[in-house]
């Protein structure tokens, strides 16, 4: 999942939500300095990408993407996800999307100094690019792709990817509610986090 997933899958715990971002940052034991609630959050982010990963509906999303990217087809369908969960955000929560991007930044931003290096270049940079809504349109995914095959080793094979979003969209529309309703129950009861999702 990307940073608008992992940042929902939270809740309202300042701590969690701190731990929860930095964990792609931390490695091996670096998490051990944190109170234990920011530890938790750490936990909760490495659950998110192991049940993630393991999902049939991820699994089969990478498929269609496989031609194109080969072994960083997850990585597409993280942010196609991520578009899902922005354009159906109503569904999820109670305040608007905007207002919850607003408000993660508040919050990480408290805790700057508390961060490692890593997280400290990411964080000014996720706030100025509106990176956790940047992914609600299809120009936003587009430009994600292309930052991304230029700073790290994804190809450049963005014409594809929207190709795949486009002939499968109302596949990958109905895979992530599925999806990301079970994920929501599994963190429910596996962590006791209170999540605000508004079930119809």
């Amino acid at each position: 999942m990307n940073y608008l997933a992992h940042l929902y899958l939270s809740g309202n715990n300042s701590d969690i939500i701190l731990g929860n971002f930095l964990g792609d940052s931390l490695k091996g034991r670096e998490y051990l300095k944190y109170n234990k609630t920011v530890q938790k959050g750490v936990f909760l982010h490495r659950f998110i990408d192991s049940f993630t990963d393991a999902h049939p509906f991820i699994r089969k999303g990478s498929e269609r993407l496989r031609p194109g990217y080969r072994k960083y087809s997850g990585v597409i369908v993280d942010i196609f996800y991520d578009h899902f969960l922005a354009i159906n955000w109503e569904e999820y929560h109670h305040i608007s999307l905007n207002k919850f991007a607003e408000k993660m930044h508040k919050v990480l931003s408290r805790y700057y100094f508390d961060m490692p290096h890593k997280a400290q270049q990411l964080l000014p940079f996720l706030i100025q690019s509106k990176r956790l809504v940047a992914n609600e349109s299809f120009e936003g995914i587009e430009r994600t792709l292309k930052i991304m095959s230029i700073h790290t080793s994804l190809p450049d094979k963005t014409d594809f990817a929207m190709e795949v979003l486009y002939d499968y969209y109302n596949d990958f529309n109905g895979e992530f509610n599925d999806f990301f309703k079970e994920i929501i129950a599994e963190i429910k009861k596996d962590f006791r986090i209170k999540l605000p999702y508004l079930p119809s």
